[in-house]
């Protein structure tokens, strides 16, 4: 099954109370405001100090008007990518795939193969999660020490573009505090996974990135 695949950022994440997040809005021109388009990923420990928590958000700027009628792409997977001793490849992934309702999940687990031509990973641990629908309580999974959500949320990102602009056109030279917020009001789909520490490395940190697949 022939796939293409998408960068979308590296992040580096400290095991021990540290945030980390890679942006990127609706910029990437083959898939700019599709279903696989990668705005943000994010990487932090979870309210339980033993865990860590990494998110995918994709189909930036939803309308909350839209949001209802949004929905996961089933001819799409996200990867989790985790590169847990600093040379840039991943050792471990959590795969994502939306099937009728509901999120499945595999891994983490090594892939049998590296690089932009790593297979779907069907062997490793399964858990999966109902999608939740928009403005109903979150629907969020417990399964084998780690947790999962996938559905609609507010974007989180806060970035003043318009002020961005004026700096970069030479009319400003700072940000306003604390400015306008550009993606005030608009959704995002989201994936999350939680899982404990100890199942992405030994180490003081991981690299992170996510990859959007498209069944051809």
């Amino acid at each position: 099954m022939k796939k293409t695949k998408l960068l979308i950022g590296v992040v580096v994440i400290a095991t021990i109370g540290f945030f980390a997040i890679a942006a990127d809005h609706i910029d990437a021109p083959a898939i700019a405001g599709g279903t696989s388009d990668i705005t943000d990923i994010y990487g932090f420990q979870a309210q339980d100090t033993d865990n860590i928590v990494f998110v995918a958000n994709v189909q930036g700027l939803i309308s909350p008007a839209n949001t209802a009628q949004a929905a996961f792409d089933e001819n799409v997977l996200f990867e989790f990518n985790i590169d847990n001793n600093g040379d840039a490849v991943e050792d471990l992934v959590i795969q994502a795939i939306p099937r009728n309702g509901k999120m499945y999940f595999f891994g983490p687990t090594a892939p049998s193969q590296t690089g932009l031509n790593s297979s779907i990973v069907t062997s490793a641990m399964t858990n999966s999660v109902d999608i939740t629908s928009y403005g109903t309580n979150a629907i969020v999974e417990t399964n084998n020490d780690m947790r999962f959500f996938a559905g609609p949320r507010d974007d989180p990102f806060f970035m003043d573009f318009a002020r961005y602009g004026e700096i970069i056109g030479g009319m400003a030279t700072s940000f306003n505090n604390p400015g306008t917020d550009t993606f005030e009001g608009t959704n995002v789909m989201s994936v999350v996974v939680e899982l404990p520490k100890t199942m992405v490395g030994s180490g003081d940190s991981v690299n992170l990135w996510v990859e959007t697949k498209r069944k051809q």
